[in-house]
């Protein structure tokens, strides 16, 4: 059974001014000025029996409350000495359902419960939901920023498509004019070192016939005495047999 303090007649909220924005939005974390485990709420509806009520929050905290959570609660500007135990029945929208065993720790035994009623409520187990919850958030919009970014590059590219186009179309351009420039130039280096081959080969073809010349006018002859004389009398016309005889050796 939760202990009876002074905070259940006036609940611990930060003191918000009066006109204007409080604060900007805390996307990421708790707000340290808030004890998430006390809220308010008014009761809208109920059973017949009185138990089940159905309460109606404007901090919608509760809607981390799950089925057969436990919270306590007591009556606003009513005294009493233990706050009322109940039982999370279901939860939709700004409305969460109870369930109430009993209502005489913190209600009249005699008296009747209308609706209309604000009570204050302290639940653990919502302080720590909010929490967990804080911290989900948190590992939400970092993934958020993430995909954020990466759909800011894509429509970055989508938006530019053209002039990247242009740009890439223009640098494959230039290289295919530059390797133009460069072919051209092979070609003509290849002309030109053809036409320089074909006047070598001119000069190298005369140059060798000239050796040739010279290599004819320079040849020693062999000394084949009687071969030679063989063949000056053969050609002086004197009777000779047609072929030298061979030489005796002595």
């Amino acid at each position: 059974m939760v202990a009876s303090t002074g905070l259940w007649a006036n609940p611990n909220f930060p003191d918000l001014p009066d006109k204007g924005l409080t604060a900007p939005e805390n996307n990421k974390f708790i707000d340290p000025r808030v004890s998430y485990d006390q809220f308010m709420g008014r009761v809208t509806d109920k059973d017949k029996t009185g138990r089940v009520l159905k309460i109606h929050v404007e901090n919608n905290n509760t809607k981390f409350f799950k089925a057969g959570d436990v919270v306590y609660f007591r009556v606003n500007r009513h005294k009493s000495d233990l706050p009322c135990r109940g039982s999370v029945k279901g939860v939709e929208g700004d409305y969460f359902v109870i369930y109430v065993t009993d209502l005489n720790p913190c209600w009249d035994k005699d008296r009747y419960f209308p609706r209309g009623l604000q009570l204050n409520f302290e639940s653990e187990k919502l302080a720590h939901r909010v929490f967990e919850a804080s911290k989900y958030r948190e590992n939400l919009l970092l993934r958020k920023e993430g995909f954020l970014k990466q759909l800011s590059n894509i429509n970055h590219f989508l938006w530019t498509y053209d002039q990247q186009k242009m740009k890439t179309a223009a640098e494959y351009d230039e290289r295919i004019n530059q390797l133009q420039k460069e072919k051209q130039m092979a070609v003509d280096n290849l002309l030109q070192k053809k036409q320089e081959s074909a006047m070598l080969q001119v000069e190298l073809m005369k140059k060798l016939d000239q050796l040739d010349e010279s290599l004819k006018h320079y040849k020693v002859e062999r000394g084949e005495y009687l071969v030679d004389r063989w063949n000056m009398d053969h050609d002086l016309g004197i009777v000779f047999p047609q072929r030298p005889p061979e030489v005796k050796k002595p």
